[in-house]
């Protein structure tokens, strides 16, 4: 599972050819949350709360990259890393 980006202790990774819908994974401090990317909700899984509301606002600064990385693992071809929050 390819790791995209990293910011304040949150790993981001993506599966190649997961199932729908589109989505990610984030860890934070041993929990694991599943993320779709059109919307932010949690499809599986939990982490704390200030760290999902991290992980929404890198989400919008970043949808259109995930999107593509999703493109990308269906193939699959090689993810490209997303900057982190600054």
């Amino acid at each position: 599972m390819p790791r995209i980006s990293v910011f304040y202790g949150i790993a981001i990774y993506m599966y190649f050819r997961d199932h729908a819908p589109p989505h990610f994974h984030a860890q934070y401090a041993g929990e694991e949350a599943v993320i779709a990317i059109a919307d932010g909700r949690v499809i599986r899984g939990e982490i704390p709360d200030r760290a999902l509301r991290l992980v929404r606002e890198w989400l919008e600064a970043h949808r259109a990259e995930l999107d593509e990385n999703w493109r990308l693992a269906r193939e699959p071809a090689p993810l490209h890393k997303i900057e982190p929050l600054p």
